[in-house]
């Protein structure tokens, strides 16, 4: 028997929940004894943060659907590292256009689906002729594909996984010293990208019945994204430069989490949430809407409270019974630190991924 070789594409820029989820993976994969090679943007802080993982890392240009010549790229990637099958982790550019590659190539394709978005059943006919498999990170999404058209037989559901950077974590005055923070502000913070799915205008919304309720309340919001300027002029426009704040992208974030009081996750659409795993994995309690597979990722009273995405009265309620009930807030924590151990280890993910690859290629090894 041969030894296992994997090519995975990741196309993301900077290192969010989908570019982790690879970096877990590859990193799982290699001490179960698989050959991997990783190709990401050239530049990117995601190909920064892979090479220091014990893979192979191939670092070519990535510009999104239009981008036509990533094709010829990756076709040339796979003659010269001839791995026994393609996985690709990223819908812009790579869903496509590396299929069509790894097809005139005559790979196993394997495709990570991430998002809840439903499709057309004409793109569904096209696109999912491409994938020998599809890997659903929730059972949510999975039933997103069948519902989509996508035959049950080809899809599996592998739940994204976490486990904490081995970081000294920042006190709580530490984390308030570094934003300029009162050191007895209530700190709430969203983790997500700045794009309008996530849901961080809902939460400005409540902002003024949560002021009154929570005088002492402040906002960080972690990440870029395309809505950063509408954004800004939204809480100036409101009057709460001085309780929100942009943080950008921290490379930094799993030091600062534990020092943050809830995470908030008002997000419309959801395939899981990454970020509601970190949170979990560092005891952070969390507030999050019902949608896509969060209610996986979020258990309705044991990790953290739900609540219908939208509702601006309903965001607010559970943010304030929260930070009414110190008591509460901290039980939730420690059980979501349990709920990541139990149910979203590394290890099940990996062993997940490696169980579809054994189903395409039953000769390798391991």
């Amino acid at each position: 028997m041969s030894k296992l070789k994997v090519m995975h594409v990741e196309a993301g820029e900077n290192f969010y929940g989908g570019a982790r989820q690879v970096a877990f993976l590859v990193d799982g994969l290699a001490r179960r004894g698989v050959d991997n090679v990783v190709v990401c943007p050239r530049g990117s802080l995601t190909a920064r943060r892979i090479a220091e993982l014990p893979v192979t890392l191939r670092e070519i240009p990535m510009h999104g659907d239009l981008d036509l010549l990533l094709t010829p790229r990756l076709l040339g990637l796979l003659r010269a590292e001839k791995p026994d099958l393609l996985h690709l982790h990223s819908r812009r550019g790579p869903e496509i256009l590396g299929a069509i590659a790894g097809r005139l190539h005559g790979l196993p394709i394997v495709y990570s689906r991430r998002n809840d978005h439903y499709e057309s059943p004409r793109v569904t006919r096209f696109k999912y002729r491409l994938y020998d498999r599809v890997v659903a990170i929730s059972a949510a999404i999975g039933q997103v594909l069948q519902d989509s058209g996508v035959p049950a037989g080809k899809i599996r559901v592998v739940r994204s996984a976490f486990t904490p950077d081995p970081v000294t974590p920042l006190s709580r005055d530490a984390l308030r010293e570094t934003f300029g923070l009162p050191h007895d502000a209530f700190v709430i913070a969203i983790v997500a990208q700045l794009i309008r799915r996530k849901g961080h205008a809902v939460l400005l919304e409540a902002m003024p019945r949560l002021l009154q309720a929570i005088p002492n309340l402040h906002v960080l919001f972690f990440g870029k994204g395309g809505l950063q300027q509408e954004l800004e002029q939204q809480i100036v426009g409101a009057g709460l430069g001085a309780r929100v704040t942009l943080a950008g992208y921290r490379e930094d974030l799993p030091a600062l989490l534990e020092g943050l009081d809830l995470i908030i996750h008002p997000a419309f659409a959801e395939g899981l949430g990454v970020s509601l795993l970190q949170a979990s994995a560092n005891g952070v309690a969390i507030v999050a809407s019902r949608a896509g597979g969060i209610p996986e990722a979020v258990r309705d009273g044991v990790n953290g409270l739900l609540v219908p995405p939208h509702d601006v009265q309903a965001l607010g309620d559970a943010i304030i019974a929260l930070a009414g009930d110190d008591a509460r807030r901290h039980a939730l924590g420690a059980a979501g630190r349990r709920l990541i151990a139990e149910e979203f280890s590394v290890d099940v993910m990996v062993d997940g991924n490696l169980a579809v690859y054994r189903e395409l290629l039953p000769e390798v090894r391991p």
